[in-house]
C-alpha cells in the first residue's frame, strides 16, 4: 500500500535563524502565550477568535487537530522558534485546504511576533515551508494567500517570494468589526510533475 504524500512531510524545518517544528499537543503553553501577547497586534488581520480561545484547554484542542491534520495531509502548520532563542513560539506558518486530485493546491496563511516584525524572518520561514510543500515529499502544484489591502508588509513579502496578484476579492472575511476585502495571490509550482 503506497502511503499519501503528505505523511512525508518534514515535521520540522530548520533555516538560518528558524526552527520550524509541526503541531505537538506539549506546545499549548507557547502558543498561547505568542497568541496572548499578539493579540491587539493580530486583531487588525485576523477574524474575531471564540471567547475561550485564548485558554490552554483551547489551544491544546487546536494542536491536538493540527496534529491529526497534519498526518491526514489535510493542512500543515509550522510553530515557529528562534535557533538562538527556541525557548518560545515566535510565528506560525500555515498551509490549510489542502486538496489533492486535479487541483493539487493549499491556502497559505501566516503570522510572526509583532516585535520581530521588519527583520526578514516571515520570509525565512515562508521559504523553507514553500520549498517543502513544492518538494517531491508532498508536491504541491499551487499555492494561495490572501491580504488585505493595507497589509503592506504582506503585499511585499508575498511579492518577494514570487507570488503573483490575481485580483480582488469583496467582502471576502469578517474582521474587526466590518466585511473585508483581500487581495488574492498565487504561486505556482513550476517543477510540478504530473498529478499521482
Amino acid at each position: 500500500m503506497t502511503l499519501p504524500r503528505m505523511l512525508r512531510a518534514a515535521s520540522r524545518l530548520v533555516t538560518a535563524r528558524l526552527l520550524l517544528q509541526a503541531p505537538d499537543a506539549a506546545l499549548a503553553p507557547e502558543v498561547l502565550d505568542f497568541l496572548w501577547r499578539n493579540q491587539a497586534h493580530f486583531a487588525r488581520w485576523d477574524p474575531p477568535a471564540p471567547a475561550d480561545f485564548f485558554t490552554l484547554r483551547l489551544q491544546r484542542a487546536r494542536l491536538l487537530r493540527g496534529m491529526q491534520e497534519f498526518r491526514a495531509g489535510t493542512a500543515v502548520r509550522y510553530w515557529l522558534r528562534l535557533r538562538e532563542d527556541p525557548a518560545g513560539v515566535v510565528g506560525q506558518v500555515h498551509f490549510s485546504s489542502i486538496v489533492r486530485g486535479a487541483f493539487q493546491s493549499a491556502m497559505l496563511g501566516y503570522q510572526i511576533d509583532q516585535a520581530l516584525e521588519g527583520q526578514g524572518l516571515m520570509r525565512e520561514a515562508l521559504q523553507a515551508g514553500i520549498a517543502e510543500m513544492f518538494s517531491p515529499r508532498v508536491h504541491l502544484h499551487r499555492l494561495q494567500a490572501a491580504h488585505r489591502p493595507e497589509n503592506s508588509r504582506s503585499a511585499a513579502v508575498l511579492a518577494a517570494l514570487g507570488f503573483e496578484r490575481i485580483g480582488v476579492s469583496r467582502d471576502y472575511l469578517f474582521i474587526d468589526g466590518a466585511w473585508r476585502d483581500h487581495v488574492l495571490n498565487a504561486l505556482v509550482n513550476r517543477q510540478f510533475i504530473s498529478v499521482p
